[in-house]
This record gives C-alpha cells, structure tokens and sequence, in this order.
C-alpha cells in the first residue's frame, strides 16, 4: 500500500491565509475579500493544483526556505472536505453580506476564523472530525479512515 502523506505546513499556511485575510475583511468591511477567500477555497476544494495559499506555498515559501515542510502520513480527503465546508460557509457568509444581512455574513466568517485557529494553533480540524464521523457512519463518498500520523522524510 502507498503511503499517504500531507505537508502539514501547507496547511497551516492556508489556514493563516484564511484567517487572516478574512480579519481583513472584516476590519475593513470588505465583502469581496469574503467572497474571494471563499471562492479560493472552493476551487482549491474541487482541483487540488489549484489551491491558491498552497501554490503560494509549495511555490513560493518552501523553496526560499521561508517555511519548512512539516510532512506526515495523513489523508488528504478530510482536509479538502474541511477547505470545502469552509469555502461553503463563507460563500453563504459573503451572500449574505452582499444581500445586507450583515451580522449572518460576519457570523459566518467569523465561523471560518475561529474554527481554521483551532486547527492552527491547536491542531483540532473540526471538518477532518466531521468527516471521520460520516466516514465512521459509512457515508457514501467518505471512504477514508483515520491513519497514524507519524513525520516521514520529505
């Protein structure tokens, strides 16, 4: 069997991209940056070469040596669903805001913010854990099961 693995630095990088330019927005009230992160995250989502913050960062960083690859065996299925019900709520999020129903809009970004700093300073993705569970209920779609991560050579 092939080993599965995911640059968890790439992850957290997305996740600082997130979080902070959706604090943008909201400082700035800026819908559009809204719907932008949200449609980077959708497109990223549905073509995984796609994914604008992890180009950034498979591109860019890493090879200067800004940021370091954190490689572990992992899946990379519940991390692109989590990117995707992210995009989701804040595709719904920036509607809203556009639609003038400002407190949903910001309630649904600032769901993002917080639940994408969970995961990025304590490691708990609460859409990997949404998942796991539907995976666990034998949800069609939601084959992969929970591996041991372990740091591999990179």
């Amino acid at each position: 069997m092939v080993e599965r693995r995911v640059d968890h630095t790439a992850l957290k990088f997305n996740q600082a991209s997130i979080i902070t330019l959706n604090l943008l927005a909201f400082v700035f009230n800026l819908p559009a940056l809204v719907a932008f992160v949200a449609l980077v995250m959708l497109v990223g989502t549905a073509f995984p070469a796609a994914a604008l913050f992890q180009q950034i960062y498979f591109r860019i960083l890493k090879p200067r040596g800004w940021l370091r690859p954190r490689v572990l065996t992992d899946n990379p299925e519940p991390h692109r669903f989590a990117q995707g019900l992210g995009g989701t709520f804040l595709a719904l999020g920036a509607v809203a805001l556009f639609l003038g129903y400002t407190p949903i809009g910001w309630a649904l970004a600032w769901l993002v913010i917080v639940l994408a700093a969970l995961n990025l300073f304590f490691g708990f993705c609460a859409g990997c854990f949404v998942y796991y569970q539907l995976s666990r209920l034998g949800v069609p779609g939601f084959t992969a099961r929970p591996i041991e991560r372990r740091e591999v050579e990179g």
